[in-house]
């Protein structure tokens, strides 16, 4: 099988490029621009391109497939060739849909916990030996590659995100895989630039409750009003709906111990409500699959949580160093909280970059409103450099600083300012928090890491 990926270096993209060059296909593909981790992934396995940019020429009629990732434009040469010559063209949902057609399909979608409750699920279906093929948007402890295709596994594990497929399909990703087993985990307004308003946001969650199928299976987070107002809203309808709950737990010496019925407290690597509420989930879900409760609780323990979520990177010398994928407003705030219920003896020191199209939205800025509450001191970066690549309006400091409503809030748009700044507040005894689907425009976090560990 020979395909072409046009924007190859994309976070699924270069995965499912991987996972096809694993298999045996001919893999070809071209992007823009690439950055870390995925140029160093592609170079090992040879396939990243030898220049960068759009050139039709890498379109030949003795292509099976062209798979499009969403970094292109609608106009992109290499697709028009494509489609020139009549040759067949998938989204990379699309194409995972049509790998895992005749297999058990879990979807795991909602605003926030995707990763971690993906994650949870593989870790315990491989501590158990349980054939299972699966896509993930994080790189996870103990996988290579981030996609799986196999012609054996019953199961297909995904995590469904709600963002457009590709430039010329425009339907969420999570509507295309048409699950036997859905989740539905939270819902707080995003992704702006697609989804004007709020309804229209909730509407796509219910398109997805109508893209499982016949007999299928839903499960939610009845602690949140919108998820439960929804997914109650559609019983009766040839489906299951499966609610979840907080399990109770207790934290005992920084260590969070759930409270299962009838067996001992089970210790935990994670913490947080959240938390707390994605481990209920991915046990729901595992049950379907088999899985029982002992079963999970034998493998969970060990579960050390998902990359760039609260990711434990330094502890030692009285500093933790915790980074974490939060962006939305809603996640930032459990996020904090989560860290400071975890360790209340230490000064937090919250660090949040805005770095997405709806973080950077002026209009949108007032949901943060109280978000960094929780955290002893509190900064806010953003780059200059990410509003012009979204073309959106300049922000001052002093509009974000209202927006956060959070005394003593320092507002950075400078990498190397925001070093020096962590470096004055953070002091033994603290817990700096790194929050960003970003970078923090290029700041060394290694490197911050060692200066701490020298005071």
């Amino acid at each position: 099988m020979k395909v072409h990926f046009i924007a190859i270096g994309g976070s699924a993209m270069h995965n499912l490029a991987i996972a096809l060059h694993k298999q045996g296909a001919v893999v070809s593909g071209s992007d823009d621009e690439i950055f870390e981790p995925s140029r160093s992934r592609l170079q090992h396995y040879g396939l990243l391109p030898d220049t960068t940019g759009w050139e039709p020429d890498r379109i030949h009629p003795g292509l099976d497939a062209v798979i499009v990732g969403m970094h292109a434009k609608g106009d992109n040469p290499e697709l028009a060739e494509a489609r020139k010559l009549g040759l067949t063209v998938y989204s990379y949902p699309e194409f995972l849909y049509r790998q895992s057609a005749d297999k058990t399909r879990v979807v795991i979608g909602g605003s926030h916990g995707k990763t971690t409750i993906t994650a949870m699920i593989l870790h315990v279906l491989t501590h158990h030996g349980i054939d299972t093929d699966y896509m993930v948007g994080a790189q996870l402890e103990g996988f290579e590659v981030m996609v799986r295709l196999s012609d054996d596994a019953p199961f297909m594990i995904m995590e469904g995100d709600e963002y457009p497929s590709s430039p010329t399909d425009l339907r969420p990703k999570f509507h295309l895989y048409k699950p036997s087993v859905g989740l539905i985990s939270g819902i707080a307004w995003d992704h702006i630039n697609v989804f004007k308003t709020f309804e229209q946001y909730l509407d796509q969650f219910q398109k997805f409750i109508s893209c499982i199928e016949d007999n299928g299976v839903l499960i939610y987070n009845a602690e949140d009003p919108e998820v439960k107002k929804l997914c109650e809203r559609n019983a009766g309808k040839n489906l299951q709906l499966l609610p979840y709950h907080i399990p109770r737990y207790e934290i005992r010496d920084g260590i969070s111990h759930v409270m299962y019925p009838a067996s001992e407290p089970l210790p935990v690597r994670i913490f947080g409500k959240h938390n707390m509420l994605n481990l209920e989930a991915a046990r729901i879900v595992c049950r379907q699959l088999g899985v029982s409760d002992e079963m999970f609780s034998d493998a969970i323990s060990h579960f050390r949580g998902a990359s760039r979520r609260l990711e434990i990177l330094y502890d030692d010398n009285g500093y933790k160093v915790i980074r974490d994928f939060a962006h939305a407003p809603s996640k930032v705030s459990a996020t904090v909280r989560a860290v400071k219920d975890q360790f209340p003896e230490k000064k937090l020191v919250a660090c949040l970059e805005l770095h997405t199209y709806s973080s950077l939205s002026r209009d949108y800025l007032p949901h943060y409103r109280h978000s960094l509450d929780a955290a002893d001191r509190a900064i806010v970066f953003y780059s200059p450099h990410a509003l012009a690549l979204k073309r959106l309006p300049s922000l001052s400091p002093e509009l974000v600083a209202e927006a956060f409503s959070k005394e003593e809030l320092q507002v950075i748009t400078d990498p190397a300012l925001l070093a020096s700044a962590i470096s004055e507040v953070v002091h033994e005894n603290s817990c700096l928090l790194m929050m960003s689907s970003g970078h923090f425009g290029g700041l060394d976090l290694d490197q911050l890491t060692g200066q701490l560990k020298r005071t």
